[in-house]
C-alpha cells in the first residue's frame, strides 16, 4: 500500500470554496503520486476560521462556534474527494461541538467506497486544557482499508504507548497520525512517539504536520515539523526508521509499505519489542521499591 503525510501550508482562505479547492488540489496531488490512503494534518478545520470576521477567527472559542455551520460542507467535501481519487482520506481533525458548549478534536476518515468513521483525540495538551471547552474521547478505534487494520492516533495520543498497544492488539499494523505543532520540542515529541510506536509494535506509523504562519489564528499561528512515513528500526527497514520525509516546500512524504515483509521479518528480528511486551508485566517488575544503600 502506497500512503502520503502531508506538510500542510496553513493558508487563509476567502471563502470554503477556496479552502475546498486546495484540497482537492493537494490530494489529487497525493493518488497522482499513486497513493492509496492520505493523511492530512491535526486542526486542519481551524483554517476555515478565517472566513469570519476577525473577532471570530482571533479568538479560539469563537471560532469553534463558527466552523461547526461548515461541519456539512467538510463531510461532503471529503467524502467526495475518497471517492474521485479512489484514496481513504483522514481528513486533519474538526473541532466537534459537543453537549454543554463542549467540542472535540475529532479525525475523520474516509473511504473511497463512500464510508466514514473516526478517531477523536484521548489526550490533551496544555493548550487544549487551557482553552476550557476542549474534552477527550472516550472510546479508542480500529479500521480496516485494504485488508490492513488501521488505527488513528491524534497528535498527542502518539506520545502514550498503551492506546497505541491496544490498537496494535486489536490488529492494526498502521498508524495514521495527524499533528500540530509550533515549536521545535513540539515537533521533536511527536517524531520521538511516532518513532517508538514503529518500534514498541512493529508497526507503520504516518505523520501528518501543519507548515508555515497563521498569525490571525490563535491555535495555527506557528507551525513546525515534517511530514513523515516511520518504520521499525528494524531487519529489512532503515536504520533511523524514515521511510520517508518532506524537504522543504515538499507537500508530500510518500511511502509504499510492505505489509508482508513487516510480517516475514517479525521471525527474524533484532529485538522483538511487540512479542515481548507482556514481559514487563511480570509481578516483581510492576512497582519499583525503594532500598537503601547496604555496606560491603
Amino acid at each position: 500500500m502506497k500512503v502520503a503525510a502531508c506538510k500542510y501550508p496553513v493558508g487563509r482562505p476567502a471563502d470554503f470554496a477556496e479552502f475546498a479547492d486546495k484540497q482537492r488540489r493537494l490530494l489529487g496531488e497525493a493518488a497522482s503520486l499513486g497513493a492509496r490512503a492520505a493523511v492530512l494534518p491535526e486542526y486542519l478545520s481551524l483554517e476555515l476560521a478565517a472566513l469570519f470576521p476577525p473577532a471570530v477567527h482571533a479568538d479560539l472559542r469563537a471560532s469553534l462556534a463558527a466552523i461547526q455551520s461548515l461541519r456539512g460542507d467538510w463531510l461532503e467535501l471529503f467524502a467526495g474527494i475518497a471517492r474521485d481519487t479512489g484514496m481513504y482520506v483522514v481528513a486533519g481533525s474538526f473541532l466537534l461541538a459537543q453537549a454543554g458548549g463542549r467540542y472535540r478534536n475529532r479525525s475523520d476518515l474516509f473511504a473511497p467506497g463512500g464510508g466514514h468513521l473516526w478517531q477523536d483525540k484521548l489526550q490533551l495538551t496544555g493548550f487544549e486544557k487551557a482553552a476550557g471547552v476542549i474534552e477527550g474521547g472516550d472510546a479508542l478505534k480500529v479500521a480496516e482499508i485494504d485488508g490492513v487494520r488501521c488505527g488513528i492516533s491524534v497528535c498527542y495520543d502518539s506520545e502514550f504507548p498503551l492506546p497505541v498497544r491496544a490498537q496494535y492488539e486489536a490488529g492494526a499494523r498502521l498508524l495514521l497520525v495527524p499533528s500540530c505543532t509550533d515549536t521545535a520540542a513540539g515537533a521533536t515529541r511527536v517524531q520521538v512517539g511516532c518513532l517508538a510506536r514503529a518500534l514498541e509494535n512493529r508497526i507503520f506509523v504516518v505523520q501528518a504536520v501543519t507548515a508555515g504562519r497563521a498569525p490571525w489564528s490563535p491555535a495555527l499561528d506557528e507551525n513546525t515539523g515534517e511530514a513523515t512515513v516511520y518504520a521499525p528500526m528494524d531487519a529489512g527497514f532503515p536504520d533511523d526508521g524514515i521511510l520517508a520525509r518532506t524537504r522543504g516546500d515538499e507537500a508530500w512524504a510518500i511511502a509504499e509499505l510492505d505489509f508482508g515483509l513487516l510480517e516475514a521479518t517479525r521471525g527474524r528480528a533484532q529485538v522483538a519489542n511487540d512479542r515481548d511486551w507482556s514481559g514487563q508485566h511480570a509481578p516483581s517488575l510492576v512497582r519499583a521499591r525503594v532500598e537503601g544503600f547496604e555496606p560491603l
